[in-house]
């Protein structure tokens, strides 16, 4: 399956996304998109922050975060996931080996729907080496 099948089929097409992005672990790259769903450099940077921050409280969970240009407060910051929310819609994000899946969902759909989407995505490309 190539990584833009992942996207409209794996993330997308399950109706609890509604946009995705997956992208290398570095967020130098980006392998596969929706259409018109574009995370900027320094946004991915502060992804890459804030999966690097050890720390109990991540400075993440203080300042939050943005994603295609909207910023999200911090539910969620962990080794593996970043969930955001602004209002009634947010975003998940996880960290596999060799890459970095980002996704939103809209006010339609329960946030734990989408993160089980994600996360069991997460799971596997984990599983498979990814």
């Amino acid at each position: 399956m190539s990584w833009q099948e992942y996207v409209d089929s794996s993330l997308v097409g399950t109706g609890n996304l509604d946009r995705a992005a997956i992208l290398n672990a570095e967020g130098t790259s980006v392998w596969a998109s929706s259409k018109g769903f574009t995370v900027a450099p320094e946004e991915i940077k502060e992804v890459i922050a804030a999966y690097n921050d050890k720390g109990s409280v991540k400075a993440v969970q203080s300042n939050g975060f943005y994603i295609a240009g909207d910023r999200y407060v911090v539910i969620k910051a962990d080794d593996r996931s970043l969930y955001g929310r602004k209002g009634k819609e947010g975003v998940v994000i996880v960290k596999t080996n060799m890459a970095i899946l980002v996704t939103h969902y809209p006010e339609t759909v329960q946030p734990g729907a989408a993160a089980n989407t994600v996360e069991q995505l997460g799971d596997y490309l984990i599983g498979v080496g990814y």
